[in-house]
C-alpha cells in the first residue's frame, strides 16, 4: 500500500536491540509513552527503506519501552531494525476532545499576536518535561536569516485561540521578545 507522507504520523523510533530474542528498544513520542503499544501495526522507515511490521508484545522497561516485532526472533534481526522511525496512519489516532490538538496539527500554522503581528509559523513542538510544551516558531528576518522564538504552549495565558480552518494560532506575546 502506497502512502503519502501526510497520511503517516511519526510516533517514535526503534533505537537499539534488547536481549537476544528479537526485542528492540523504542523511543516513544506518545503521551503516555506506552500508548505507542496501542498500535499493533507500525509502518517503519529508514533511509528510503519502508515496510509494515506487526508488534506482538511490548512493555515499559526502566525509563523506556521495549517491543517484539513479529517474525524477528534473534539479535541480528532486531539489530537490523535500529534507526527505523515508527509511524502509523493518521486515521488510526483517537479522536480528541474539543480544544485538544495533536502536535502535527499545530506544526505549520501561522502565529499572530492578539494585535495582529505575525510572529512566523510553528516549525515544531517540543516537550519541556514536566513543564509546559513549547512552540518553536520560525520567521524570516529582513536579511533573509531565520529568527526562532520559543513560545510556551500555555492555554489562556499565552495561547488565546487556535483556528485550524484559518491555520492560525493567536497568542498574547510581545513581538520584541
Amino acid at each position: 500500500m502506497q502512502h503519502k507522507p501526510t497520511d503517516l504520523i511519526t510516533l517514535g523510533k526503534i533505537t537499539s536491540v534488547y536481549g537476544v530474542r528479537g526485542w528492540v528498544k523504542i523511543f516513544s513520542h506518545t503521551d503516555p509513552m506506552d500508548q505507542i503499544l496501542d498500535y499493533e501495526r507500525w509502518f517503519i522507515e529508514r533511509d528510503g527503506e519502508k515496510r509494515w511490521v506487526n508488534v506482538d508484545r511490548g512493555k515499559s522497561h526502566g525509563k523506556g519501552m521495549i517491543a517484539h516485532i513479529q517474525g524477528v526472533d534473534d539479535r541480528e534481526g532486531a539489530e537490523a531494525l535500529a534507526g527505523f522511525e515508527i509511524k502509523i496512519e493518521r486515521g488510526m489516532l483517537p479522536e480528541l476532545e474539543d480544544g485538544d490538538y495533536y502536535w502535527w496539527q499545530l506544526e505549520g500554522l501561522t502565529v499572530e499576536t492578539v494585535d495582529g503581528v505575525n510572529l512566523g509559523r510553528v516549525h515544531h513542538m517540543m516537550s519541556a518535561g514536566k513543564a509546559n510544551d513549547v512552540m518553536v516558531v520560525h520567521s524570516e528576518r529582513p536579511d533573509d536569516s531565520q529568527q526562532e522564538r520559543l513560545l510556551p504552549y500555555i492555554w489562556d495565558e499565552v495561547v488565546k485561540s487556535i483556528d485550524l480552518d484559518r491555520e492560525l494560532i493567536t497568542v498574547d506575546w510581545d513581538p520584541e521578545f
